[in-house]
């Protein structure tokens, strides 16, 4: 699964960098959000992988730390991408006619910018809280359910979900690949 989900998400990255016909708002930010998932699911899954194959349970608090600062930071770049993505569709659907003047090079650098840096004060503020706060306690069995649901197949489901169905992105991994294309 983490393989079909880095290389789904490479696949959409490089269909979008290397076709001209896709250098428009919407998969401008489809690419940022496969960059998003691979660095999200890197975050996790490598160290998970390794520690299942050795049977060890054992994290230390210096490995902790940078894991969950990463984890946090690329889990809330997913959302507010997605948010940005919305945004985007929502001009493309009400304002067809003036999509292309409203949805500028500038304001969709800008957005993701500001998706970005946002996170990053979102996240500190967050881990502050969390710091600070008690701890509840849960199943640890149904937090990993939720945990591999998050971090391992939202993130292999969006390149299918984001792209297969759309015939551009079809049209550019054919040519990436050597299929023809009509």
């Amino acid at each position: 699964m983490y393989l079909i989900t880095v290389f789904g998400n490479l696949l959409i990255s490089l269909a979008v960098s290397t076709d001209s016909h896709l250098h428009m708002p919407m998969y401008f930010f489809l690419a940022n959000l496969s960059f998003v998932d691979i660095c999200f699911t890197s975050t996790t899954i490598p160290k998970m992988l390794w520690k299942i194959q050795t049977q060890s349970k054992v994290i230390t608090y210096e490995g902790c730390l940078p894991q969950i600062h990463f984890l946090m930071l690329f889990a809330v770049s997913d959302v507010f991408l997605l948010s940005v993505m919305a945004y985007d569709w929502f001009g493309a659907i009400c304002h067809p006619l003036h999509y292309m003047v409203i949805m500028n090079p500038q304001l969709c650098g800008l957005l993701v910018l500001v998706s970005w840096l946002s996170v990053v004060s979102l996240f500190y503020c967050t881990m502050l809280g969390v710091y600070l706060s008690s701890a509840a306690t849960q199943n640890s069995h149904s937090g990993t359910v939720a945990l591999v649901m998050y971090t391992v197949v939202t993130p292999m489901l969006n390149p299918f979900i984001y792209s297969l169905r759309n015939k551009d992105i079809k049209r550019a991994l054919k040519g990436i690949i050597g299929v023809p294309v009509m």
